[in-house]
């Protein structure tokens, strides 16, 4: 990848590219520096704001080089400013590269429990603005804090209505985006390819009615395969259109979530679809985890050890 390429040839100083084809040994040393690895902060959700400094300390740690924020009980970013949580990501060797927004305000689905804590009680969700009613703020704010990508986790599709108001709202936060130096996806869950009123599944409309210009897609591995497609199908069908993934894994009932390389999920022939799908950065999660760091620790080693992208 010329990312990596120009990582490595900088801080070498010893190779000049041209028009001419890398040496031998020259290339071995490319084939084997990997794509830094990622995580998404609402894996810490629960202990995050005790200790932010602390959290991001043992991310980096981890061997972990990037970070998707997502939201924060403190409200904000971790109690911080766009600039500060910027500074300190960056003063412990951790490029921030995404932030996580609600498309529209936060309610539970019918029927829906609110997940639990590691202590078994109720998850308490502070106020968290959204792009339908706080779409240039939020814009603004990752412009500031000089993030490159916006991604709207979620958005109502559980019925035409909805799913149409959302495409409206996820489109013009695109143009938004892309005017603030932004890029702009949408993340899914498994519910956007539940069929819906009119035999439509709101995930092919996500694609085929959002401005592929403007609005790229984060996908969530394993809410895809939970929900019975294959991701290399899905980057096939629309290549380029998914800079962005979210990296779990789960057990064969697929319902519980676990660190990756430990449940039933063969990464392998996704990540050699990483050109086709347009990837850029992926970010390990997991959900409400008993010990996150523990499971980051997991995934990382073998991650390292096995995907090569």
């Amino acid at each position: 990848m010329n990312f990596n390429r120009r990582k490595f040839l900088q801080s070498t100083g010893t190779l000049v590219l041209g028009s001419s084809v890398l040496s031998g040994k020259a290339a071995s040393y490319l084939n084997i520096i990997k794509h830094p690895v990622g995580v998404q902060l609402f894996t810490f959700f629960n202990v995050i704001d005790d200790d932010v400094k602390g959290t991001l300390t043992k991310v980096a740690a981890a061997g972990y080089k990037e970070i998707e924020s997502a939201f924060s009980k403190k409200g904000g970013y971790y109690g911080l400013k766009p600039k500060q949580f910027k500074a300190l990501a960056n003063d412990l060797g951790l490029s921030w590269r995404s932030h996580h927004v609600l498309g529209a305000p936060f309610k539970m689905p019918a029927g829906a429990k609110m997940p639990t804590t590691p202590d078994g009680k109720p998850m308490v969700m502070p106020p968290m603005r959204n792009l339908r009613d706080n779409m240039q703020q939020l814009v603004d704010e990752a412009a500031e804090g000089g993030v490159k990508y916006l991604v709207c986790a979620n958005t109502p599709t559980e019925n035409m209505d909805d799913l149409k108001a959302s495409i409206a709202v996820l489109n013009t936060t695109g143009e938004a985006a892309t005017k603030a130096g932004l890029t702009f996806a949408y993340h899914n869950h498994d519910m956007e390819f539940k069929i819906i009123s009119g035999g439509v599944i709101p995930y092919d409309m996500l694609l085929s009615e959002t401005d592929p210009t403007h609005v790229k897609m984060e996908l969530d591995l394993a809410w895809a395969i939970k929900a019975g497609k294959d991701p290399v199908d899905l980057f096939r069908q629309n290549p380029g259109r998914f800079p962005l993934w979210h990296v779990k894994d789960l057990d064969a009932s697929h319902e519980n979530i676990l660190p990756v390389g430990s449940g039933t999920i063969d990464f392998k022939p996704i990540f050699a679809a990483a050109s086709t799908a347009g990837m850029r950065s992926f970010f390990v999660e997991h959900d409400m985890p008993k010990d996150a760091f523990a499971s980051i620790n997991s995934s990382i080693q073998y991650i390292s050890k096995n995907l090569n992208v």
